[in-house]
Order: C-alpha cells, then sequence, then structure tokens
C-alpha cells in the first residue's frame, strides 16, 4: 500500500452544481477547509458544473463575498465543465440537485459509475429538502442560507468519509 496522501491513495471527491459559480465551488471551499484543518492529505477535492456557460471564470462574486465573511476563500477556484473523464476519475460525485443528478447521470450511459454518484444533501443531518436551493437569482440572503447548508452538509461529510476510509488510508 502507497503512503497516505500519495496520489495513488487519494480518494477524490468531486462537487457538481450547473454552472459552478455558486453552490459546487462553495462546497469545494468549505470541504477543502475542513480537510485541511483535519490534517487529511488522502482528500482530493474539486468542483464543476454540468453546462459551460462560465468556464474560466471565478465564482459568483456574491458568493465569494459570502464566503469570505465565514473565513473561506474562493479565489483560487474557476468555474469548468463537467466531462466523461470525471466519472472516471472521481471516487465520489455529489449533484448539488436532482436536475445536476440526473445530468451527470446521462454522461453515464452505460451506468458504470452510478454507484459513485449521489446527492450531496444525502448528508445534511437537517434537510429540508435533498436539494441545494440555486441561489443565483435571489437576493443575499440566498447565499448566506446556501453557505449554511453547505457548510452542515460538509461537515457531515467529512465525518462519513473519514469513518468509510480512515483506517483503510494509515
Amino acid at each position: 500500500m502507497a503512503t497516505k496522501g500519495t496520489p495513488e491513495e487519494r480518494v477524490k471527491v468531486l462537487f457538481v452544481c450547473l454552472g459552478n459559480i455558486c453552490r459546487s465551488p462553495l462546497a469545494e471551499g468549505i470541504f477543502r477547509a475542513r480537510v485541511e484543518a483535519a490534517g487529511l492529505p488522502w482528500l482530493e477535492i474539486d468542483s464543476a458544473g454540468t453546462g459551460a456557460w462560465h468556464v474560466g471564470e471565478k465564482p459568483d462574486s456574491r458568493m465569494r463575498e459570502t464566503a469570505r465573511s465565514h473565513g473561506i476563500s474562493l479565489e483560487s477556484i474557476r468555474a469548468r465543465k463537467l466531462s466523461e473523464e470525471d466519472l472516471w476519475t472521481y471516487d465520489h460525485i455529489y449533484a448539488m440537485d436532482r436536475s445536476n443528478l440526473e445530468d451527470i447521470r446521462f454522461l453515464d450511459a452505460s451506468e458504470t459509475f452510478h454507484d459513485r454518484v449521489e446527492l450531496f444533501r444525502k448528508y445534511d443531518p437537517n434537510p429540508d429538502s435533498l436539494d441545494v436551493p440555486d441561489p443565483y437569482y435571489g437576493g443575499r440572503d440566498g447565499f448566506e442560507t446556501v453557505f449554511r447548508i453547505v457548510d452542515r452538509t460538509c461537515a457531515s461529510l467529512l465525518d462519513s468519509l473519514q469513518t468509510r476510509y480512515g483506517n483503510e488510508l494509515k
């Protein structure tokens, strides 16, 4: 077995939303901060969108501002489009809503990777829905609501992954 944290042993996690400028980059930023604080080099984190409208752009300024107000930086993240190759690359792919889940599964027509794809809020300890609401067309309060949802769900997801992989990657 390779040393903990080497590329061969990393567990690769991908968060996916529609344009990769609000929800999924926020999940990437929060999850990355939690992983770094916990000292877990065996987790590799990224995000993508099912659409290509914003490829190369920074996350939405309102989301960056909301994240920054909570000590999370999204400045290094750039939007990218989900690819079929991502299905082969990532061990866990978390869709921000059911529409994103359907789009991801559409890329996997053979259903080879369906077991790697699930709804992010499956891990929310206090779900009122399985979908993370898209704050893009709403006001600033929607970004704060999404931050709270994503933050608590990231905490629960990290606990789940540590339980699942923690003893295997020592």
